[in-house]
């Protein structure tokens, strides 16, 4: 018996034979604890702004640890597409084979500008390094929603605290965040966000005041 997760509702739903990438399902209780602290909107229950939040955080366990499409339920994995800053559209396939860090933060930069290389990335190795960084998880939240559907346009956050090493940097303590806007349809999600804004974080010094103010999904 999966445990209730309040965000993540699909996980009591799951029939034993979904194959799991890590050998069964995940659990959420540290990064919900860090999601409850730490957001700037509590929305009401049945809610756009609460069902879309939730959608996106199914979503991202599917993405994060399932190993075949076809036991996706918050998509129809032949039809869909992410678009990420403008950058040609992925399939689910692709997506699920480069995984959300790698998805999001690929760079049309120098290699010797990039400082994270997706391409030189597999999907574990990308979740390790973020898992590494941000040990108690990186939370998201929907702070603003636009527009309705069929098309759903939002906002959100995404955070964390930087605890552990990242790239041969030492953890600072300190909390990372982005903001992104983001589109939301039957077939589709469209993200567009600063990666600078999350990598900025991860690369400072350890000075005190470091709060990131500069102008992403991939939990």
């Amino acid at each position: 018996m999966v445990a209730k997760d309040k965000y993540r509702s699909i996980l009591q739903d799951e029939a034993e034979n979904i194959q799991w990438r890590h050998g069964g399902p995940p659990t959420y209780d540290l990064v919900n604890q860090l999601f409850e602290e730490g957001r700037t909107k509590e929305w009401p229950e049945g809610s756009l702004e609460e069902t879309v939040q939730n959608a996106i955080k199914s979503w991202e366990m599917e993405l994060s640890h399932k190993i075949c499409l076809q036991d996706f339920k918050t998509i129809v994995p032949e039809k869909f597409k992410l678009f990420v800053n403008g950058r040609e559209g992925l399939t689910a396939e692709e997506t699920l084979s480069l995984g959300s860090y790698n998805a999001l933060l690929k760079s049309s930069l120098p290699e010797n500008f990039k400082p994270y290389k997706a391409n030189e990335e597999t999907f574990e190795s990308s979740h390790e390094v973020f898992k590494s960084a941000f040990p108690r998880g990186f939370a998201w939240e929907v702070i603003k929603v636009y527009t309705g559907p069929p098309e759903i346009a939002f906002k959100f956050r995404h955070w964390g605290f930087f605890e552990g090493p990242f790239k041969g940097h030492a953890p600072t303590g300190n909390m990372v965040q982005f903001f992104g806007l983001g589109t939301l349809k039957v077939e589709e999600v469209e993200i567009y966000y600063d990666p600078a804004e999350l990598l900025a974080g991860l690369l400072s010094s350890g000075d005190s005041s470091n709060k990131i103010s500069a102008c992403p999904f991939s939990n």
